[in-house]
């Protein structure tokens, strides 16, 4: 059998630790790229330097941006007592997609799963509570929570671990809700097409 380039296994073993990319898929993307011009893989290679150098994470809510801050939570027109918890910031490019949203959010980093040695120190769920508590300080009218994790038994986990922090706020004027049956169980809000999760967001309950 031959033996590929050192540089070549090296690219593919790299790829393969991306999420969703197998083996196969990894190969198929590397001799890709061997095909293509030098300046298109410098291009990739210049984004992905420039993603690190350049992306930071936003101090309030814990999502993407250039700045300290991103540009929802510096939105004055936005309503700073509705807080969409999510997973992932690319589940706030979702629900943003789909628009009507006027409230703001917080991203937790991922979800509660002991299979791989996540827990809830790990994720920024001490930070929505103190969030909601500055909030409180801020103005005594009702804030919502919503709980916008994916329809997961992780994510079910999670929201609910969430809801008994949230419900430790003794005589604060709170409301938990979660999203609306439109996402099926064990689907992703990323991949959900923008009926459906504005189906969603519209048909949250309180829980």
């Amino acid at each position: 059998m031959a033996e590929l380039p050192k540089s070549i296994n090296n690219l593919i073993s790299a790829f393969e630790r991306l999420p969703g990319i197998g083996p196969k898929s990894a190969s198929r993307l590397v001799f890709y790229l061997i095909n293509t011009p030098e300046s298109y893989v410098s291009e990739i290679a210049r984004s992905l330097l420039a993603i690190k150098k350049e992306v930071k994470i936003c101090k309030e809510c814990f999502s993407v941006c250039e700045g300290e801050i991103c540009s929802i939570c510096e939105d004055s027109q936005r309503n700073k007592k509705i807080i969409c918890v999510v997973e992932r910031a690319i589940d706030v490019v979702a629900i943003e997609n789909i628009g009507g949203f006027k409230g703001v959010y917080h991203v937790l980093g991922g979800v509660v799963n002991p299979l791989e040695h996540i827990g809830p120190d790990d994720l920024k769920i001490d930070e929505l509570i103190k969030r909601v508590n500055n909030q409180f300080l801020i103005s005594n009218d009702q804030i919502e929570v919503i709980l916008a994790t994916n329809p997961t038994m992780e994510g079910e986990a999670t929201a609910l671990y969430i809801k008994k922090k949230l419900e430790n706020l003794q005589g604060k004027n709170l409301k938990i809700s979660r999203i609306g049956s439109g996402l099926p169980m064990g689907a992703d809000l990323e991949y959900a097409d923008q009926a459906t999760l504005s189906r969603a967001m519209d048909g949250r309950r309180e829980i």
